[in-house]
């Protein structure tokens, strides 16, 4: 996946005139990041994980892919950069890197977020081995996807999972104007066993100089 210029974000390419609905400064973070810039945001997350130790074990696998961790902390500092890219496909994407400072030391969450005609599609992993199928929707200003489906490569297979089996994602990307700051809530969750993981909190959010994000 190359970065590159690109005139609309997978958002933009997907839902079109529905962002006009966004809060103005969510407007900036789900639209297209201009050539030669990137989107940084800094900010604490209130709490990152899941207290189910027995996960554990399970998260542990896909830390190693950097996609969840094995951890159950309150008041993260994380950064998240943003860059425009397109994919091996051709399809536009914003390629982001969640770096969070754990007690334990530090961890990056990657994921690529791509448009292709059936929606919204976020590729997670360093490898790309889970994929989630997402609906967009705005409600009050604020951003809300949902995961429709759940799928894995394993040897270069793509095995989409039974709904019974597939984990529901969920996020809310809200601005606060009391505190000038973008509030974000994420959550996993799977039929029967309920909540899986979690991450939310604030942070700002600006456009810079690509040199300025290294």
């Amino acid at each position: 996946m190359s970065g590159t210029s690109i005139e609309r974000s997978p958002y933009e390419a997907a839902l079109g005139d529905v962002l006009g609905g966004l809060h103005p400064r969510l407007r900036a973070y789900f639209a297209s990041i201009p050539a030669g810039h990137r989107g940084v945001g800094e900010g604490l997350f209130t709490r990152v994980g899941t207290p189910r130790r027995w996960l554990w074990p399970v998260l542990w696998l896909f830390s190693r892919e950097g996609v969840l961790f094995p951890v159950w902390e309150r008041n993260v500092p994380f950064t998240v950069v943003n860059r425009p890219a397109v994919d091996e496909a051709g399809r536009v994407a914003v390629a982001a890197v969640r770096t969070f400072r754990f007690d334990s030391g530090t961890r990056r969450m990657v994921d690529a977020i791509t448009a292709d005609p059936a929606g919204l599609i976020d590729y997670l992993g360093v490898h790309r081995r889970c994929e989630a199928e997402l609906t967009a929707r705005v409600v009050g200003g604020a951003m809300h996807l949902t995961s429709n489906g759940v799928a894995l490569r394993v040897a270069g297979r793509r095995i989409r999972l039974p709904s019974a089996l597939a984990p529901r994602v969920a996020l809310v990307e809200s601005f606060d104007d009391a505190t000038d700051s973008q509030h974000v809530e994420v959550t996993v969750d799977l039929p029967l066993l309920g909540r899986l993981y979690e991450y939310g909190g604030s942070f700002r959010y600006s456009i810079v100089p690509a040199e300025a994000a290294e």
